[in-house]
């Protein structure tokens, strides 16, 4: 493999309509209650109240969010009797926050 070279090859350059969504991902991912919600349901699906309780937030602000999360395909509901259980939508979204808060936490030790 020439130097300078990866093994791990990158994306084409996405549309327009692609930059568009990824834009708007960016977009709501720039909420810091949306990020906090996001985090708490990386370990396992969370119900609205729990995540609510869990982040001292009202139920129906949470619900907000994750309306908005799953319209964005970052998260998934399932519901189980009366109650949606909110996971991530897959393991891209997962790696990606955890990259990100790796990024930030490196960033810092290094200060």
């Amino acid at each position: 493999m020439p130097a300078g070279t990866s093994a791990v090859s990158r994306p084409t350059l996405p549309s327009p309509a692609d930059i568009a969504v990824l834009a708007e991902t960016f977009r709501l991912l720039g909420d810091p209650t949306r990020l906090r919600i996001l985090f708490s349901c990386l370990d396992a699906p969370r119900s609205v109240g729990d995540i609510a309780q869990s982040l001292e937030l009202s139920q129906s602000l949470v619900s907000h969010h994750l309306r908005l999360l799953r319209g964005a395909r970052l998260v998934r509901g399932q519901r189980r009797a009366r109650q949606v259980f909110y996971e991530l939508a897959d393991q891209h979204v997962s790696d990606m926050l955890a990259d990100m808060a790796y990024h930030v936490a490196e960033e810092h030790a290094e200060k």
